[in-house]
């Protein structure tokens, strides 16, 4: 199979109100409908944002509240355009469009004729471009048509029913900038005669006995294949090497005959990778296709944390035969227009993070599922990765949909995820949703208890883990509970296992390190404490509206005013007038409290199995948030006051 990537192309965008490019009005007369912005370049992948940015067509979003300015973009349709070369279109077989990744809705033209439509964030997409291309050059254009009015913060989870990310709808680390636009890799496939079609691999291993091996399911059309060849390569020398029957569906069982090295977090040890790469073969051993992924062996077990309560999940990992305190923080794109988002982008903050000494980040349910190239760091990196499936509370009712319908279309959600990211050794577990609550029977309105698996919804993708990828564990929702909360007065009572909160405290820290000195919980998912942007970047972005910082300032309540600690500070006796006064008492403040709040969770290991903050880092220029590394990728003093507990130094 020949495959070739269309981002090396060059793409025009054009913006139209909506249906203006579809053509004339009537077929008698010449009404010709001019498209209302005119044609840029664009990068593919890539945002219709960034390339009206690009071009000079929208200011700065992160300046100021300009983003308001942006927010017509989400109301015009958009083409993305290219010209297709003859010689990837010429000759025999099937030609198909393969686009991992679309945002969000539209349909596909080749050469004017539509060839497909597409709906939803979450998965891949393929059209049969054959039958519409002609001899020479074809032009390409994807449009992308109508986006979801609301899907923000503030929503009932039961009545949502779009494939979209939600965050950047609002959310209280980001204002609205809804996302329009190519977001993955796009692809010409070539489809004649042998060829693998889909892969999934995963592995086993057994740290005491060192057994390994490795699973492989291939899909493949045979015409004249005669085997399907699999090894299995280290760094320096093959460790496996099969030749099994091939047929349409493929199942194959490769067992390592030596040692293998295994795959450690972060901390633990050395990340050895090994490639397994599928060829089918023809006469002659000649290789008509072929395909490959990178894996790791690695063992996961769950044990019950010490003096747990009788019926408590277990929370305490162990790899390789190694208890571990999981550590890290939670995850959000890395920008709103995450399309626009670079390998260095991923490489340096993944980098700080595993400086830092986490050993997981918790990829959060309000997203999509994080790219290859994000969890092929991870694996490099030791950082294993706490993946949620597209589901989130709303504040307003937190339950997921249960009709049959909504259940059908998120179990194949589910399958692609786990289908696209099972080889990846740094994958530790498989979670329903964040912060899913209530009672699908009550609809109880704001933060109920954790919904578990009996949610008709939930049981669904707890059934897609189950039966692809049975070797990862499944959590409903995080946090689990019983509890949702941690209520200092319910401290003893066995009610903390998997908790969120708390994000802010008001008030002398002496009460926070009271908490924390009574906490009983299993395991934090989810814990901050804002604390202030760097006064370089609030003065960089604020458009002169650095002070005051409360809720009277538009730039201070433009990402949310939760986060706001102004009152705090003047009641502390804090200068009204000095910016870097004010950034310096909030992120020490920060950094303090994080500090207390990890130590202490790690001291009770193995009585608490891990600290997860919220949130890692800023997609967005915040003046005040949770996270700990800023909008540029720098670390707060947050950032280094808790590395230092990760990393054992005090």
């Amino acid at each position: 199979m020949e495959r070739h990537d269309l981002s090396q192309l060059d793409w025009q965008l054009t913006g139209w109100h909506p249906y203006f490019w579809v053509g004339p009005l009537t077929d008698e007369t010449d009404l010709t409908l001019y498209p209302d912005i005119a044609t840029v370049p664009a990068q593919v992948p890539g945002s219709v944002q960034g390339a009206l940015r690009q071009a000079g067509l929208l200011p700065d979003w992160n300046l100021g509240v300009r983003s308001r300015e942006c927010e017509w973009v989400e109301n015009r349709h958009w083409s993305f355009e290219t010209a297709l070369p003859a010689e990837w279109c010429a000759g025999e077989g099937r030609k198909v469009l393969r686009c991992e990744g679309l945002d969000y809705q539209g349909v596909v033209l080749v050469n004017g004729r539509r060839v497909g439509e597409f709906c939803g964030v979450y998965t891949p997409y393929e059209f049969d471009l054959t039958d519409a291309l002609v001899e020479g050059d074809n032009r390409l254009v994807i449009v992308f048509t109508d986006n979801p009015r609301s899907l923000g913060q503030a929503h009932y989870t039961s009545q949502i029913r779009e494939e979209k990310e939600r965050f950047s709808y609002f959310w209280d680390w980001c204002p609205r900038l809804v996302q329009v636009g190519i977001w993955e890799a796009v692809s010409l496939e070539v489809q004649e005669g042998d060829a693998i079609t889909g892969l999934r691999l995963w592995t086993d291993y057994d740290a005491e006995s060192g057994r390994a091996r490795v699973t492989v399911q291939a899909q493949c059309a045979v015409a004249q294949a005669r085997g399907l060849e699999i090894i299995v390569k280290g760094e320096d020398a093959e460790v496996a090497h099969v030749v099994v029957p091939v047929t349409q569906e493929v199942t194959a069982e490769v067992d390592i005959p030596g040692v293998v090295e295994p795959w450690w977090p972060n901390g633990l040890g050395e990340q050895p990778l090994y490639l397994v790469r599928c060829r089918l073969l023809g006469e002659e051993r000649a290789i008509l296709d072929e395909a490959a992924e990178i894996v790791g062996f690695r063992q996961i077990e769950w044990k019950p944390c010490q003096d747990a309560p009788e019926g408590a999940a277990p929370w305490i990992c162990c790899v390789n035969g190694r208890d571990l305190f999981l550590q890290g923080a939670n995850w959000v794109p890395i920008r709103e227009n995450f399309a626009d988002v670079t390998e260095t982008d991923y490489r340096q903050r993944l980098e700080l993070y595993r400086d830092l000494g986490c050993n997981i980040l918790r990829i959060w349910g309000g997203a999509v599922l994080e790219r290859e190239v994000f969890y092929r760091l991870c694996d490099e990196l030791g950082i294993m990765v706490w993946q949620e499936f597209p589901l989130s509370s709303s504040g307003l009712d937190n339950c997921p949909p249960q009709d049959p319908e909504v259940v059908a279309r998120w179990t194949g959600i589910a399958e692609s995820y786990v289908e696209r990211r099972q080889h990846h050794p740094s994958l530790l577990l498989w979670c329903g949703g964040n912060e899913l609550t209530g009672s699908p029977e009550s609809g109880k309105l704001g933060m109920g208890l954790p919904l578990d698996a009996t949610h008709p919804l939930l049981a669904a993708l707890g059934e897609v883990v189950g039966r692809m990828d049975p070797t990862r564990r499944f959590l409903p929702t995080s946090s689990t509970g019983p509890r949702f909360l941690a209520d200092a007065s319910e401290f003893g009572q066995g009610l903390h296992h998997d908790v969120h909160g708390p994000w802010k405290w008001s008030g002398d820290l002496a009460g926070w390190r009271e908490y924390w000195d009574g906490d009983d919980a299993l395991f934090r998912s989810e814990t901050g404490m804002p604390g202030a942007e760097g006064a370089d970047l609030i003065r960089q972005y604020a458009e002169g509206m650095e002070l005051p910082a409360d809720r009277s300032n538009p730039f201070w309540l433009h990402t949310n005013g939760w986060w706001i600690q102004w009152e705090d500070y003047l009641r502390e006796g804090g200068d009204p007038e000095s910016l870097e006064a004010f950034v310096d008492w909030s992120q020490q403040r920060q950094a303090e409290a994080l500090a207390y709040a990890a130590a202490a969770c790690k001291r009770r290991f193995p009585r608490c199995g891990g600290f997860i903050m919220w949130m890692g880092h800023d997609c967005y220029p915040c003046p005040a948030n949770t996270s700990i590394i800023d909008y540029l990728g720098r670390p707060k003093p947050a950032a280094e006051a808790v590395g230092k507990v990760f990393r054992g130094e005090q």
